[in-house]
Order: structure tokens, then C-alpha cells, then sequence
């Protein structure tokens, strides 16, 4: 599903850090090593329709190479 985050991710939380992210291979062979987190938090996001709700997303993150692979988990709204 195609979306968009409007403004900043609000409660972020680890979920998941290091060798305990089941997909840590895949991520280290596509944008490099690092240090590897799996994180979530609230977000206010427009969806391909244009329409514009609160939502619970996930990613991965490691400094130095940014957030990757958003994913809508639940709409709030």
C-alpha cells in the first residue's frame, strides 16, 4: 500500500534491535551493515486515495543509512 507520513512520528519505540530482527540478513545485504533496529510509533499518514488518517507504522533504522521499509501496521482512525 502506497502512503505518505505528514509531519513526525510520534511514540517511537524499539521493537526489535541487532540479531533479534528476523530479518537482519536481508537488510544488511541490501543497504549495508550498521546497527540494525526495528522500530514503531504513531504517525499521521495520506493513503493513495488521498485520504488522511492517524496510524501505527513500523521500519527499520541504522545510522548512517536512514529509515527504511515503512509499513502500515493498524489505522487509529
Amino acid at each position: 500500500m502506497r502512503f505518505r507520513i505528514v509531519g513526525q512520528i510520534a511514540d517511537t519505540e524499539t521493537i526489535a534491535a541487532g540479531s533479534g530482527i528476523r530479518e537482519i540478513a536481508r537488510l544488511r545485504k541490501f543497504y549495508g551493515p550498521g546497527r540494525w533496529r526495528k522500530l514503531k510509533g504513531l504517525a499521521r499518514i495520506v493513503l493513495a486515495d488521498g485520504t488522511e488518517c492517524e496510524a501505527e507504522v513500523h521500519w527499520y533504522e541504522a545510522s548512517g543509512i536512514g529509515r527504511k521499509e515503512f509499513k502500515i501496521k493498524r489505522i487509529l482512525e
